[in-house]
């Protein structure tokens, strides 16, 4: 094919891609489905707008490498140290299971071994852009479903590794005797080491020196030729590129230039993998589909519901987590994702996958990806139900195993959740002598707790039957600490039910959530996106030498109207009464400047004519002398409580020398 040729199609390819991302995105659905999509209407199977799409494969191809680079600059292996249990036990599991769950299946339906093998793989990975994508929109990344899959998507990126690795050696698995199998994988181990001793020694080293020279375009050059350079050396000994684009990722992270390499790379991956998704979509044949539609469906339900089933019984049996969190975490996880298409590459070029097969895979693939959104909304449904139909029953949920009996939950603050804000809130109730009971889900957790004496009890307080056994309606307070917005919505709602009376204080990340939470019936809101806000503008104003009692008021003007000001829209002006609070006069500590000269009274200074503050409070060497009259003479180190507005607090800061700091 002549350069012009390779070049409109090149443009072509990223028109395609231009518009499937904007489609998708439009919708809210994954970009890698727009991709894919689009590709597959313009390839030859479809409008035949590129009657050749493997001439830009190589190209495109370029993507994968740049992921996997990428994959490993973010070290996977320090994310999985500190996931720690979690990572290990639900991702190890889960990639093991679905991978020879699916191998067993596939072989009974007549596919050779190693091709089952491949296909277990395949419907093991998920999607981590799409996933993270969905959780961090919807608010649910810090929720315990959210950070459960986060872990197993951290162990599915790592096991990309050993996938990759395994193709070559099942491709001549059928032709090959033990002894060269051996030999194959000894040889592979030894390229493997000779890689990793390069890049690990090499690397760094050179980003160093490099650095040194202060040239931002040789260090664009440079991040580059890592990148290729490493791919192309890994496959030179016997490899493949994605593996040695890994490896120099992982070697790339020891020195302390791995964000701006990140930096270098990521704008190219991005274009480069909607290429290559897009040429992927191309090679889809909507005939071959429709001939084995029976095995795309197949794969599909297998790709959905033994991933969720896997992930939601790894979660209840040896997390102790409850069932609801699993199939949440389960069901947002329910798709083959990018690296699935890697390796199904790999895999039909090696051989182990035919045309159909591939076929089957990349059809299942494009529709699990469009499926995912849809699932996760209504995965909370979907959640409940499965509980009810499983038959989780709700007396065994609540266990009440703390030194308190049942009739100690009366005239108590019930705290849900014993996360970060669970535990400052129950030191706090604790320091001041308010009886309080958590309940929280981690059963894990929870015995920890126990353990150490706290009031503490086990059960999911999204279930009624649950919050039936609290006693609410006699409770003081029912703050919900909990990070997962949509079960905090659903125990708001329900608590409001039962115990139309008591207050109820909730939490929240996002600004979306404050109005939903309001309407389900919380009395107090704190929404950690306002409180952010707030306290950046409170110190700002304390920079400024704003009275603190003016800035209380201010800050509490904003919380009681609901955060109302801070929701407007960046263009709308402060409505006067908020502005004229920070007027106001209040009380402010002011500390007098180490130069002060000694022995100045208030008479000498003529401190309340001059400046229209007044001291309430002077402190020296830990005593506190109140109103002092007009003969007391002020010292260096002094703090003073002053009364005035901003003006005043001016002009005390003049005639005491300089600015005075903030006590």
């Amino acid at each position: 094919m002549d350069d012009s040729l390779l070049l409109l199609q090149l443009i072509l390819l990223l028109a395609l891609a231009a518009a499937g991302l904007a489609l998708f995105e439009r919708f809210k659905l994954p970009a890698i489905a727009g991709f894919l999509v689009v590709g597959a209407i313009a390839g030859p199977g479809g409008l035949g707008a590129v009657a050749d799409p493997a001439s830009v494969r190589t190209l495109a191809e370029f993507g994968v490498i740049f992921l996997l680079f990428e994959i490993g600059l973010e070290l996977p292996l320090e994310r999985l140290r500190d996931l720690g249990r979690t990572a290990l036990v639900a991702g190890g599991i889960q990639v093991v299971v679905t991978v020879a769950l699916v191998a067993i299946g596939a072989w009974q339906l007549g596919i050779a071994p190693a091709s089952a093998l491949v296909l277990g793989g395949l419907v093991a990975m998920s999607s981590t852009a799409l996933v993270v994508r969905m959780l961090s929109d919807d608010g649910q990344i810090d929720a315990p479903h959210g950070q459960l899959a986060i872990a197993v998507l951290v162990f599915q990126d790592l096991s990309i590794v050993p996938f990759l690795l395994g193709i070559p050696l099942l491709a001549g698995a059928e032709e090959s005797s033990v002894q060269d199998l051996l030999l194959s994988l000894a040889r592979m181990a030894g390229a493997f080491a000779l890689l990793v001793f390069i890049v690990r020694f090499a690397v760094p080293r050179v980003l160093s020196r490099v650095a040194e020279a202060r040239s931002p375009d040789l260090f664009s050059i440079l991040a580059m030729l890592i990148v290729l350079g490493s791919a192309t050396l890994a496959e030179q000994l016997g490899l493949t590129l994605a593996i040695g684009a890994f490896m120099a990722g992982v070697a790339a992270t020891s020195s302390p230039y791995a964000q701006q390499l990140f930096s270098e790379v990521v704008p190219l991956r991005g274009v480069l993998l909607g290429i290559f998704f897009t040429a992927v979509g191309m090679l889809f044949e909507p005939r071959v589909v429709l001939e084995h539609a029976p095995l795309v469906i197949l794969y599909l339900l297998t790709t959905i519901v033994l991933k969720a089933g896997v992930i939601a019984a790894t979660n209840t049996l040896l997390l102790g987590r409850s069932l609801r969190v699993g199939l949440l975490a389960g069901l947002a996880l329910s798709q083959t994702g990018e690296f699935s298409f890697i390796l199904a590459e790999a895999a039909s070029r090696a051989g182990l996958l035919d045309e159909s097969l591939y076929q089957v895979v990349l059809a299942g693939s494009v529709l699990s990806l469009v499926a995912s959104p849809f699932l996760v909304r209504a995965s909370p449904h979907l959640a409940e139900l499965a509980s009810r139909w499983l038959g989780e029953r709700d007396d065994e949920a609540l266990r009440l195993q703390t030194p308190h009996g049942g009739e100690d939950l009366c005239e108590r603050v019930l705290v849900i959740g014993f996360g970060l804000a669970g535990q400052t809130l129950a030191r706090l109730l604790r320091a001041i002598d308010v009886p309080y009971v958590i309940l929280d889900a981690n059963a894990r957790a929870v015995t920890q707790a126990q353990e150490r004496g706290e009031a503490i009890l086990f059960g999911d307080a999204t279930r009624p039957t649950v919050l039936k056994r609290l006693s609410l309606e006699q409770a003081k307070l029912v703050a919900v600490a909990i990070s997962d917005p949509l079960a905090t919505r659903r125990i708001v709602s329900r608590i409001r039910l039962m115990a139309p009376e008591t207050p109820i204080l909730a939490r929240s990340h996002l600004v979306s959530e404050v109005d939903q939470l309001d309407a389900a019936g919380a009395t107090s809101v704190v929404a950690e996106e306002f409180e952010g806000s707030i306290a950046v503008v409170a110190r700002a104003l304390e920079l400024f030498q704003i009275p603190a009692g003016a800035i209380s008021s201010f800050t509490d003007a904003l919380r009681e109207e609901g955060y109302g000001a801070i929701r407007e829209p960046a263009s709308h002006r402060l409505d006067p009464w908020l502005v004229e609070l920070l007027n106001e006069a209040g009380t402010h500590w002011v500390q007098v400047p180490e130069r002060f000269p000694p022995d100045r009274s208030l008479r000498d200074l003529d401190l309340r004519a001059r400046t229209g503050a007044n001291i309430l409070v002077v402190e020296r060497d830990g005593a506190s002398i109140s109103n002092p009259g007009p003969t007391f003479a002020l010292h260096a180190g002094d703090r003073l409580l002053v009364l005035g507005d901003a003006d005043d607090l001016a002009k005390l800061g003049d005639l005491l020398g300089e600015t005075p700091s903030q006590g």
